[in-house]
């Protein structure tokens, strides 16, 4: 392990960012809100201080391996959560420390479970803090750093640990072009959904604050009652679109902007999304025809839920608590599913699931035919066995994590529902869950070893495990490893 890259790194990317606290000041400054003001002043000048004695550290060696850049990725995420959590905790906006992180680590890893009970209750700044946290969470804090700093050979390390989903591919030959590319791509998107949001009559910090909820696939709102709250179906359906898809891999919107259309529609990953998508949403219309009376008003609230649960966005326009039991367990399997690999999306991921079922394909063929040669392919090339032995490597480790978390948030002695989909809903970074943490309750009855669990699946789910767990087996950082 070569630690002192790994720290000189580290150091680099929290003083990269110490300046995000910059933007959330100037919106407290703007509405006259001192107290938070002054909050992420101290927090950004702190980290920036704190850097500053490895930053200028030369190490022996400039070559980084996986392990370095996985651990770089989760020394990272665990800094910059808490650090996001002291604006709230100094503010006394959020006076319990274990509540300040827990609110963090939900707007970073996108999550959207909230502790807040009155969310209306916050200043002007720490609103847009929330949801300007999930945007940057979305694509990745050390993407963000990519794609603003002088390139690095060491980029695509980086990325690969931090960007979900199973293959995380180059658009353009350098990691550095990669990730500008990415985040021109998410900034066109976002902006186009504040002004669409604008053109339905949203207030425009609304707006921005939505747009950065719904990019990052995050889920904070900034009034009680939610997206409800503006009882548009315009606004609705403006949301319920962006949120498909800021689902979508990004590498397919690369190829639409070079005019690969026929690559681009041709994705399996993207047919299978949509068809998911579709059919989840006729099957819930149907079923909850009977409490909103029209076809309209059902497919409306349906495609709305279905989408948001789906990407793991988290919004919500109903009370799903109250629909019946054949919808709320759509909605539980799609919380499985997820969105797609290479999106700002949580969950299993679609392009997971199609290689689960090509490989189970494989094995049935081959107890017919014993001799006969079969392939798990992608997009008509054949998949290198590693990729399907990491899938399948990740979804024991995905089911082993969620039912030990299931085990340990048990002991506060909720009901089963409550406290299995609490789970789900956050290590698949999806927000709501139902009964006691459904889409109108919150997260800030569950104890403080709960929160802490919870947290942790949030983070666990967010990086897809690997970057936190390699952090805890004492070889990994061994001079040889």
């Amino acid at each position: 392990m070569n630690k002192t890259l790994v720290f000189r790194y580290l150091s680099k990317m929290t003083l990269a960012g110490s300046l995000i606290f910059l933007l959330p000041f100037a919106v407290s400054l703007m509405y006259g809100e001192y107290k938070a003001a002054l909050s992420f002043v101290i927090v950004g000048a702190g980290l920036a201080v704190l850097s500053l004695p490895m930053i200028f550290s030369k190490p022996k060696s400039d070559d980084m391996y996986t392990k370095e850049s996985l651990v770089i990725v989760g020394l990272l995420w665990l800094v910059f959560p808490v650090a996001g959590a002291m604006p709230f905790f100094i503010s006394g906006e959020i006076p319990h420390f274990v509540d300040a992180v827990f609110e963090s680590i939900s707007g970073f890893t996108t999550t959207g479970s909230t502790i807040l009970s009155n969310v209306e209750g916050l200043s002007h700044g720490m609103l847009f803090w929330r949801s300007f946290t999930h945007w940057i969470g979305g694509m990745g804090i050390l993407v963000l750093a990519l794609a603003v700093f002088p390139s690095s050979k060491d980029s695509m390390y980086l990325m690969r640990a931090e960007c979900p989903g199973p293959q995380v591919g180059k658009l353009v030959p350098k990691g550095k072009n990669t990730a500008v590319y990415m985040y021109s791509i998410y900034g066109a998107l976002t902006i186009l959904t504040v002004i669409l949001l604008c053109a339905g009559g949203m207030p425009l910090f609304d707006s921005v604050c939505h747009a950065m909820g719904t990019a990052g696939t995050g889920g904070f709102g900034i009034k009680n009652a939610g997206i409800a709250y503006y009882n548009s179906a315009y606004i609705d359906i403006v949301i319920t679109v962006m949120m498909m898809l800021f689902g979508v891999n990004f590498n397919i919107f690369y190829l639409l902007l070079i005019r690969r259309f026929k690559d681009a529609f041709k994705n399996l990953e993207l047919r299978v999304y949509f068809i998911i998508f579709a059919a989840a949403t006729l099957f819930i219309g149907a079923n909850i025809l009977p409490i909103y009376h029209t076809a309209g008003q059902s497919l409306r609230y349906a495609a709305f839920q279905v989408a948001s649960i789906m990407t793991t966005t988290g919004f919500a326009t109903a009370d799903f608590n109250l629909w019946p039991d054949f919808s709320q367990t759509i909605l539980v399997l799609l919380m499985f599913i997820g969105a797609s690999a290479g999106s700002t999306g949580g969950g299993f991921k679609v392009q997971r699931l199609i290689i689960v079922f090509k490989n189970t394909g494989k094995y049935i063929k081959k107890l017919l035919h014993p001799k006969s040669v079969n392939l798990v392919t992608s997009e008509d090339k054949a998949m290198d066995t590693d990729t399907v032995h990491g899938v399948h490597t990740y979804l024991g480790i995905y089911i082993f994590l969620i039912m030990v978390s299931t085990l340990l948030v048990a002991l506060d002695d909720h009901d089963f529902t409550t406290t299995f989909t609490s789970v789900t809903a956050c290590f698949n970074n999806i927000g709501p869950g139902l009964n006691k943490v459904g889409p109108m309750e919150n997260f800030a009855f569950f104890s403080d070893l709960s929160k802490i669990v919870l947290s942790l699946d949030m983070l666990l789910g967010r990086l897809e495990c690997l970057p936190l767990m390699i952090l805890a087996i004492p070889s990994a950082w061994k001079k040889k490893f």
